[in-house]
């Protein structure tokens, strides 16, 4: 059960930081009626990529423990 969690959260902040990349990146080329959150902030964005780096980093060194 501990091994699906941290993949469970491995998949759940990756999906976060694409999310906001996506929104980040579409924002910065102008195409803001694309961008997926298009109301958020660029420093909102970039908050966001890196907790969910560092939780990509926290549950991958998790599940390697688990092996």
């Amino acid at each position: 059960m501990p091994k699906a969690l941290c993949l469970i959260s491995l998949v759940a902040s990756i999906l976060v930081v694409v999310l906001f990349l996506a929104d980040m990146v579409l924002g910065l080329l102008g195409m803001q009626d694309l961008a997926p959150l298009s109301s958020a902030k660029p420093w909102m964005d970039v908050v966001f990529i890196v907790a969910g780096g560092v939780l990509i980093f926290m549950s991958w060194t998790t599940y390697r423990e688990q092996r």
